[in-house]
């Protein structure tokens, strides 16, 4: 049934869609009322500021004592060979001779004393990889000067925030990939004296 009001026929009530006044708010609301009054005030909550302290407890991904060449000897033939090839690409630019474990996964090559802006503060690899199910992620430092002009040469890839993930070493140019690598590092060691 339809009401009148003001010489226009307005109606009660649409499936969920009420007449004005008719409005029914749920019992649980998320808003407060915005009303002030003279005797209460509203407190505006503010977030406390942890002090800084060194996070690499918290890490989720810990430098391990397991060895290198088991993993990559547990990988499949087609992936190991690219993993070794790119694992000797790493040794070579850190200097690390022997890499290590990070997790169960990953073998990083080098390593940096990280400090955020945050105070956050961890101890990482220089660079890195790990073979995952669709592709090689390649762990690099985000940004860096050269960094867009190198992926435009690189090939076939993909990109997250600090990782590159290729299919095949043979499908990317390789002088560009080690300097890709070369350059992350520079980066890194940058950033970890900054």
């Amino acid at each position: 049934m339809a009401q009148k009001q003001g010489g226009l026929t307005k109606p009660e009530h649409y499936g969920n869609i009420h007449a004005p006044g008719e409005c029914k708010m749920p019992k649980k609301t998320t808003k407060k009322s915005t009303t002030k009054t003279a005797s209460k005030k509203t407190k505006k909550k503010t977030k406390k500021k942890t002090p800084s302290k060194r996070y690499d407890a918290n890490n989720k991904t810990q430098k391990t004592d397991a060895k290198v060449q088991a993993y990559l000897d547990s990988l499949p033939e087609e992936r190991r060979t690219d993993c070794v090839k790119i694992a000797e690409i790493m040794r070579t630019i850190t200097k690390d001779s022997t890499g290590a474990m990070w997790g169960t996964s990953i073998v990083g090559f080098g390593s940096t004393h990280l400090v955020y802006e945050t105070g956050r503060e961890m101890d990482w690899f220089q660079a890195g990889f790990s073979s995952r199910k669709q592709a090689i992620s390649i762990y690099l430092m985000g940004n860096f000067e050269s960094r867009e002009e190198l992926m435009e040469k690189l090939g076939p890839h993909k990109c997250g925030k600090g990782c590159l993930y290729i299919k095949r070493l043979d499908d990317v140019h390789l002088p560009t990939f080690k300097k890709l690598i070369r350059e992350s590092c520079k980066a890194m060691k940058k950033a970890s004296t900054d």
